[in-house]
């Protein structure tokens, strides 16, 4: 299939899941209600979320650019943030397809070695990536655990209901684990069985050497302790938005302590294993349903919170890619 093509159907297959799963969560929703708690909403405290999600992008790339100085030090942070702000603001509309725009943006403008060579590859800038990638989901785990050893006895109830009552579910996850792994691993060792060979494999295996040596920017990174800092900082920002959001609608009966915050944030934050546009539909049903269950409130009621607190966020990331596409067009077209 023509590669053009194959992008399109993923755009449009995604966008129409974001619809589908929109659409069941909206349907029954009274609108004038909607309207009402908004016109009483406490505006301060969304301005502040607002805020906060901008705060996570430049924390973001004060992250970043600590992976990426062992491959090129040369990168200025202003670079580092507009890419952060431009593969979020894609991400809105074409799922994951951000990571690779941002990897591309670091890469031309990075600096070249005496051959004439950019210092930060595609690739090795992607293994950076993957690095970042799995720090968030270590902590997003270790959010798991937070809520599950110190806040059992007000959300067990509901994760047991909804998160481990399906054992034929988390088997068959396991299972089509497992078979990706095996297949994963059956491609790295023929590529490297075979990649002095010439073809698709040593091109494979290219790839997988230069995401390795972006991996390994973590071992080589100075003031590791930092890293963690910032994200620590990441995961603290995004908790306190969802705090905003439950301040901002404060009296409608949902709880407003950073438990309850902390809890909405893990919730919402599953929604990102959806492929669909900027977790649109996922990251609201997800949030409404976890409101419905834990405070006995109508699911209607949860979507109002969903919705101030995820289009808060889409409205940082259009705000911050705006910001960084003006810049590189205007800035630095000069």
């Amino acid at each position: 299939m023509d590669r053009r093509l194959s992008n399109v159907l993923r755009c449009v297959g995604s966008l129409a899941l974001a619809a589908v799963l929109l659409y069941f969560s909206f349907r029954e929703m009274d609108w004038m209600e909607f309207l009402g708690v908004l016109s009483s909403c406490r505006w301060g405290y969304v301005i502040a979320a607002l805020c906060i999600g901008l705060a996570v992008y430049f924390i973001r790339a004060l992250r970043w650019k600590m992976l990426l100085e062992p491959i090129d030090p040369s990168i200025p942070l202003i670079n580092v943030f507009n890419s952060v702000n431009i593969g979020m603001m894609t991400n809105l509309v074409l799922p994951r397809v951000g990571e690779l725009v941002r990897c591309g943006f670091i890469t031309r403008h990075s600096g070249q070695d005496s051959d004439g060579k950019r210092l930060a590859t595609v690739d090795k800038v992607f293994g950076t990536v993957l690095v970042e990638r799995i720090w968030d989901m270590i902590f997003a785990l270790l959010t798991m655990v937070l809520v599950f050893f110190l806040m059992w006895d007000r959300f067990g109830d509901f994760i047991s209901e909804n998160i481990l009552s399906s054992a034929g579910a988390r088997t068959s996850t396991v299972l089509i684990l497992c078979a990706v792994v095996v297949l994963l691993a059956a491609l790295v060792f023929l590529s490297w069985k075979f990649s002095s060979r010439g073809g698709i494999f040593s091109r494979i295996w290219e790839v997988i050497t230069g995401v390795s040596d972006g991996l390994k920017t973590c071992l080589h990174m100075k003031k590791s302790g930092r890293f963690l800092l910032y994200t620590l900082a990441v995961w603290v920002c995004y908790t306190l938005t969802m705090e905003c959001t439950l301040l901002a609608l404060h009296g409608i009966g949902v709880g407003t302590d950073l438990g309850d915050a902390l809890f909405l944030m893990f919730v919402g934050s599953i929604s990102s294993l959806v492929p669909v546009p900027g977790g649109f539909g996922a990251y609201h049903a997800l949030v409404a349903g976890a409101i419905a269950a834990l405070w006995g409130l109508p699911f209607a009621t949860g979507l109002i919170v969903a919705t101030l607190s995820h289009e808060t966020q889409t409205l940082a990331a259009i705000l911050g890619g705006g910001f960084s596409s003006v810049y590189e067009a205007v800035v630095k077209g000069k």
